[in-house]
């Protein structure tokens, strides 16, 4: 596979001035077990990074919270300086205290300070799509998007999205800056969040979906995945993420993986087409 796959996928224009390919890249599992600490292949982690963008993608998610700081720290050294076309969305307001544990901070000053911190460790001036990883119970609302507001009059950030949000709270974060994104659990088998996707698609935000893989019971064998998979003489994987391209035009799935090889099995999901038939059957296989 040489070709830049990922093109297949279609586009999307992120804020009105960011044209990504659809299908991206997540940079989760770089980190070692529990996103925590070094990765524990370094090397081929800058494979997977740069094999990503030789195949077409051209939209990384990553955040300051993975690893803290490995999956950034990788980014940099694997791509940097980095194309004009390379759009790397990145996240802040999580703290880490070891393996598997996250924490909420949004208090202004650390939104500040992680901003700045993944500036310098991704080696950017500003970035692209800066998403609130997670709202902060403990502190206004519009003082977390307050801050990010400012940052980006300052000039470091170009647009903004949220993480992990209802309905409610992307209107009440709109209230205080331009929401362009939202990134939600959501995939074949775990759909909750379908009203959040429908207001993304009415109010053209891009919906980034995490754990876009989870493909569950449906991936056993005998399974809706496994039958229409062998079909098209593809992964069960593959069709997971051909359903999320096929679910939405704003949808933008971004696997992420620390294999090269699982990698282009991902990515060959760009030139998978369901029919209106095959994309029903898999939604109709599991409840919402």
């Amino acid at each position: 596979m040489t070709e830049a796959v990922a093109v297949a996928s279609g586009e999307f224009t992120i804020g009105g001035d960011l044209t990504v390919r659809r299908l991206g890249y997540g940079t989760m599992q770089l980190p070692g077990p529990g996103v925590w600490g070094e990765s524990r292949d370094p090397d081929e982690a800058v494979r997977v990074l740069r094999r990503a963008v030789e195949l077409g993608i051209n939209f990384i998610d990553t955040a300051d919270a993975y690893g803290p700081f490995t999956a950034d720290l990788l980014l940099k050294k694997a791509l940097h300086p980095y194309a004009d076309d390379l759009v790397i969305a990145t996240k802040a307001g999580f703290t880490r205290s070891g393996p598997g544990r996250w924490a909420e901070v949004g208090r202004p000053e650390y939104l500040r300070q992680a901003v700045e911190l993944s500036l310098r460790h991704l080696g950017l001036e500003r970035i692209d799509l800066l998403q609130l990883h997670r709202i902060d119970p403990k502190v206004p609302v519009a003082d977390q998007v307050g801050e990010l507001a400012d940052l980006q009059a300052e000039g470091k950030i170009r647009h903004i999205g949220l993480s992990q949000v209802s309905v409610e709270e992307i209107q009440e974060a709109a209230k205080t800056a331009t929401i362009v994104s939202v990134q939600n659990l959501y995939n074949l088998a775990q759909r909750d969040d379908e009203p959040v996707l429908e207001y993304a698609e009415q109010n053209n935000l891009g919906f980034i979906p995490w754990f876009p893989l989870a493909t569950g019971e449906l991936a056993k064998a005998g399974g809706p995945l496994d039958a229409i998979a062998k079909d098209h003489e593809a992964s069960p994987s593959q069709l997971a993420l051909a359903w999320l391209l096929k679910r939405s035009p704003v949808m933008l799935p971004i696997p992420g993986t620390s294999s090269v090889v699982h990698l282009e099995d991902n990515v060959d999901a760009a030139r998978l087409e369901l029919t209106d038939e095959e994309f029903t059957k898999l939604t109709e296989a599991v409840g919402r």
